[in-house]
């Protein structure tokens, strides 16, 4: 996560915490019932729930161990498009102005055919992690959902984010990725819930027996190192065994049914960072792997019967040790009128962080990096594409396990390799990682690759007031410099995670490390084939075990850099909350609990300690829609700026409308914006919605007193459309002073492509 504005709030988290703190002095904590998910809700304002597929739940017996119980469901989960802050850059000007590209839930089911105790979940969101508030809703509109769903549990529930900076914020647990976003929402959070719940129920719906199969393909043009300086600190004789020093490799799943042959899904991992959309855009999108999940679904649609695929198939591009990788794979320049290169050493320009820029494959366009979004994401989506029409598929067969538990990092003790005791450190950030990155640079003196403190002292001040470190925590954290004292810091409640999920997903030799940090590149390989060389006496199948790295997830405990990299106390390494033995820790306690995805194992993973829940603590400091107005002598709906008559294809064609607040309706699966095609007998058919890259969304605010506003709808005509004639329709909801909400429609005029 890329921290440009982080001076400012901590700034403004001083300043929230003497307010938080009267109020909760004077108040106590307000009282939050919003989140509890009802099984007989009616999803998505009454929007007709789509059974993919029919199939058994459960207690056939199938002796063959290739085959397995396999799901798949997707569900709209995007939040507020407007007035919110976005998630991911830390950035307070960064608050949401429209919608590209709805936001959506991917769930993947695995289980036995013959044990409903041998399942799991594998959920695929696009946003910017997993959560703590996210997961303890999902597990509680689970259970509240009847019998058949009892089998999902805290065990083998694994909800992990694509890492997107570009959807709302506001919905995560801890207080500190609060800040920014002015504290937590309830719309923004039910929305991910709710939509995480129904892909699940999906999913589970359309349980049926089939297969998996494995493949992968190298892509060598979506990622590079953002952190290379870091990265050579690792041992030489390390590096020299890898190629590149990012991982090239996507790694594939394909879900197959038995009943017919088609194929239902594909889940992969690759590790790229979701920056393509820079921190000055302001329009909600899922960033380059919603980009390659939406071209690999409408490929799919368009071309079911040479795909050999099933109607309502279900793509989930994953994230993977995605902590020092980006997509401006043009590399880093400064952007102070000298066309350097940064500095490698510290992502510099002339000692400063903030001219060093990350360039995508378009960059120059001014377009805050939405052409080489797509162009990534188109990448990633060609290379699954390879992977799916290739023949060298390893079959996956074996038993289907899981493993969940909290461990304590604040004080874990446990012995290394080398027989010597380590122990991690209650959560702590460094200097670095106020100074950002190149996909997000910093603000003030701070620099990357810096082990002393800021040259402007106000910052050690700002970080004692929040909580001191003490000398322990100090000698602890060496050589990291402590900015902020997160896991020290509990007023108003805990600002940053020192409780951490382990969990591991097994199905056959397939294994999946669910991570609650972003891993580095190098910590990605070491913990993957340590999990590897552990799982091959696990695992009683001929094939060795493939192993793949998924995360961020559950929780959002930041970075894990290797300790060479941690030393160097670059972005990455100031960001590895528990000192310089994080990764370790990580490792020993997968490899504590392993056993439990053995083939004949008894028992089950220790639950651990609970981390602590701030749903009903977290404060809101967001304000509501208070009123709509449409303005004197207008209706909502009224076209203000019409199209034109003709337009050529590849052509931005645009409409605005008299428009509301987009918060009054989330149109949850549904839209705000389609466009519309006229047949030959003269029926409008739609034919791009709000799921469509092409299709752009704005709104805008006019005058706060009146409440009125301006809704503006483009369709850049160049990716694929077709000569005819079109129209433009908006839905939106007005919202009435007292509360009352009306939905309204408008049409533009109708125009043709030529």
């Amino acid at each position: 996560m890329a921290r440009s504005h982080v001076a400012v709030a901590i700034g403004a988290a001083l300043f929230a915490s003497v307010i938080i703190s009267q109020l909760i002095y004077s108040l106590g904590f307000p009282t939050v019932d919003f989140w509890h998910w009802e099984a007989d809700q009616d999803f998505h304002h009454g929007t007709q729930q789509t059974h993919l597929y029919s199939g058994k739940q459960s207690g056939e017996i199938v002796d063959d161990p290739s085959q397995y119980l396999i799901g798949v469901g997707k569900a709209d989960i995007t939040g507020p498009v407007v007035e919110l802050n976005l998630m991911g850059y830390a950035n307070t000007s960064q608050v949401g102005t429209g919608l590209r590209q709805r936001l959506h839930s991917r769930a993947f089911i695995v289980g036995s055919p013959s044990d409903t105790s041998e399942r799991f979940v594998y959920l695929v969101l696009d946003t910017q992690s997993g959560d703590t508030a996210i997961r303890n809703g999902i597990l509680e509109g689970l259970k509240s959902m009847g019998a058949a769903y009892s089998i999902y549990t805290q065990k083998n529930v694994a909800v992990t984010g694509t890492h997107s900076h570009s959807g709302p914020g506001a919905w995560l647990n801890y207080l500190l990725p609060q800040i920014t976003s002015l504290g937590f929402d309830k719309q923004s959070y039910q929305a991910i819930v709710d939509g995480a719940l129904l892909s699940i129920k999906r999913a589970h719906e359309g349980l049926t027996i089939g297969t998996i199969s494995s493949g992968t393909t190298r892509i060598a043009d979506a990622n590079i190192n953002r952190s290379l300086y870091a990265y050579l600190a690792n041992p030489k004789s390390e590096r020299d065994r890898y190629t590149d020093n990012v991982d090239k490799t996507m790694t594939l799943l394909k879900f197959t049914r038995l009943s017919d042959g088609k194929n239902i899904g594909i889940l992969n991992w690759f590790a790229v960072h979701g920056t393509s959309l820079l921190g000055n855009q302001t329009v909600v999108a899922a960033d380059n792997k919603g980009v390659a999940a939406y071209l690999f679904e409408q490929d799919i649609a368009a071309n079911a019967d040479a795909a050999n695929a099933a109607p309502g198939f279900v793509a989930g591009f994953s994230q993977a040790n995605v902590g020092d990788t980006t997509p401006n794979v043009l590399g880093a320049y400064c952007e102070d009128g000298s066309g350097q290169e940064c500095k490698l050493e510290d992502s510099t320009c002339g000692g400063k962080s903030q001219d060093c820029h990350g360039r995508g494959p378009f960059f120059g366009l001014n377009d805050g990096g939405v052409k080489s979004c797509y162009e990534i994401g188109k990448r990633q989506f060609q290379g699954a594409k390879e992977i799916y029409g290739s023949s060298q598929f390893t079959t996956i067969q074996g038993k289907v396990r899981s493993l969940h538990t909290f461990v304590d990092f604040s004080n874990y003790t446990f012995t290394l390799a080398n027989g010597s005791t380590a122990t991690t450190c209650p959560a702590a950030l460094g200097n670095s990682f106020a100074a950002g990155t190149s996909d997000g640079p910093g603000a003030f003196d701070f620099v990357q690759n810096d082990p002393g403190a800021p040259s402007n002292p106000f910052w050690n001040v700002v970080g004692s007031a929040i909580s001191p470190p003490s000398e322990k925590q100090k000698k602890c954290q060496w050589p990291k410099p402590i900015l902020l004292n997160v896991g020290e810091a509990k007023v108003p409640y805990d600002w940053s995670p020192n409780i951490v999920d382990i969990q591991v997903l097994r199905v056959g030799q397939f294994i999946i490390i669910v991570s609650p940090g972003e891993a580095t590149t190098m910590s990605g390989r070491r913990w993957r084939e340590a999990v590897y060389n552990a799982a091959s006496s696990l695992v009683a199948v001929e094939t060795p075990p493939i192993v793949v790295l998924g995360g961020p997830a559950n929780s959002y405990t930041h970075y894990i850099a290797t300790e060479e990299e941690y030393f160097i106390q670059r972005y990455e390494g100031a960001s590895t909350l528990y000192g310089p033995h994080t990764l370790n820790a990580y490792i020993n306690s997968t490899l504590t609990l392993l056993p439990f995805l053995a083939d004949n194992v008894s028992g089950t993973s220790p639950a651990g300690p609970t981390p602590p829940d701030n749903r009903e603590k977290s404060i809101s400091l967001i304000t509501g829609v208070v009123y709509d107005g449409a303005g004197i002598g207008k209706k909502y709906g009224q076209v203000t700026t019409d199209v034109k008559a003709q337009y050529a294809v590849g052509a931005i064609v645009s409409a605005t409308f008299v428009g509301a607040n987009p918060r009054n309706n989330l149109h949850l699966e549904s839209t705000f914006a389609a466009i519309e095609k006229q047949g030959d007998g003269g029926a409008w058919t739609r034919i791009k919605d709000d799921t469509d890259w092409e299709l752009l969304f704005e709104w805008k605010r006019v005058n706060g007193l009146t409440g009125t506003s301006d809704s503006k709808i483009s369709w850049d005509t160049g990716l694929g459309a077709t000569k005819g004639t079109y129209r433009v329709k908006y839905y939106g909801d007005s919202k009435a002073v007292g509360g009352t909400i009306t939905a309204f429609e408008g049409t533009s005029g109708i125009f043709t492509l030529v």
